[in-house]
């Protein structure tokens, strides 16, 4: 071999995709792969849905009629009229204070305070206490519900009973205050149970550091053990509220009443979509009250960065 064959350089490789590319794609359509039949789930049963009654809100749908079979674009007329109607800013009232009375102060008032109460508890009692939370909170609504109207009947409640044959009419003279109990009662279980999981991760040390230091238990809860679980509450807050303002379940033991007292907007969108057909009307209401959980949503997420 002559010197100047012996410096002529080897002819190139044939250029490759290096193996991490291929490993990434790979990993990349096994992902998709996996998480589309969850996709395709959402979009069937929540994304379609939602999109097809913002349009039925803006049309005159009707169950029967020529509206059932022509229906005809109307704009925003449904939405004016709903929010022209006192029967709408009555069962949005009505639905405020609901919230507010069984989500905010009842479980989750009720619910934080419970979990500190048991905190200490361990053991079989402990064990004991969490199934019967649990029982309580897997309860159908439907049976809760007929419990309920059972306890509070004016002549054979077991209430009324309680208080000496008292006949209270419950159902007609607090109908408002009576769902608020109902549900409290019925939602209390999740919240206590979340708390009591909240309240587990706070470390001992924590309150042990703060009673030396000659902080009282108000002054523990509010500077230590609340701010360590703030998170949770606020999630929690979010949770029963959301599910509280979609709640149908008062409409099982008041039906609405008396004089549309505890109408809600659920029960309110019901009565217009399904018992007087007017379908396009009452999806229109059921945008507005999907807007009102996204705001109620927003607010949680605003004040959740604020913590982070």
């Amino acid at each position: 071999m002559s010197p100047r064959e012996a410096e002529t350089p080897a002819p190139p490789l044939p250029a490759s995709a290096p193996p991490e590319a291929g490993a990434t794609a790979l990993r990349t359509r096994g992902a998709v792969a996996f998480i589309a039949p969850a996709l395709a789930l959402v979009a069937v049963f929540l994304i379609f849905p939602a999109l097809w009654t913002l349009y039925l809100g803006l049309t005159d749908y009707r169950l029967t009629g020529i509206q059932a079979a022509n229906p005809q674009f109307i704009g925003l007329d449904n939405y004016a009229a709903a929010l022209g109607d006192p029967r709408f800013g009555n069962s949005l009232w009505v639905t405020l204070v609901y919230v507010f009375g069984s989500a905010v102060i009842g479980q989750l008032g009720l619910g934080f305070t419970l979990a500190w109460i048991f905190r200490g508890w361990r053991g079989a009692s402990r064990t004991v206490l969490e199934i019967l939370v649990i029982v309580a909170w897997i309860i159908p609504s439907s049976v809760v519900a007929f419990l309920w109207i059972a306890f509070l009947d004016t002549h054979d409640g077991t209430l009324n009973a309680v208080l000496g044959n008292a006949d209270v009419p419950w159902l007609f003279s607090w109908p408002l205050l009576s769902i608020i109990v109902f549900n409290t009662w019925r939602g209390t279980a999740f919240s206590m149970l979340l708390c009591g999981g909240a309240l587990s991760t706070l470390p001992p040390s924590h309150l042990e550091t703060a009673r030396l230091a000659g902080a009282s238990s108000w002054q523990q809860l509010r500077d230590i053990v609340l701010p360590s679980i703030r998170g949770h509450l606020l999630t929690n807050l979010l949770l029963i509220s959301l599910w509280t303002f979609n709640d149908f379940s008062p409409y099982l033991i008041t039906a609405g009443g008396p004089n549309f007292g505890t109408e809600t907007l659920p029960i309110y969108i019901f009565r217009n979509a399904l018992t007087n057909f007017q379908l396009g009307y009452g999806a229109a209401i059921s945008a507005i009250l999907l807007v009102i959980n996204l705001v109620i949503a927003l607010v949680y997420l605003r004040v959740l960065r604020k913590r982070n």
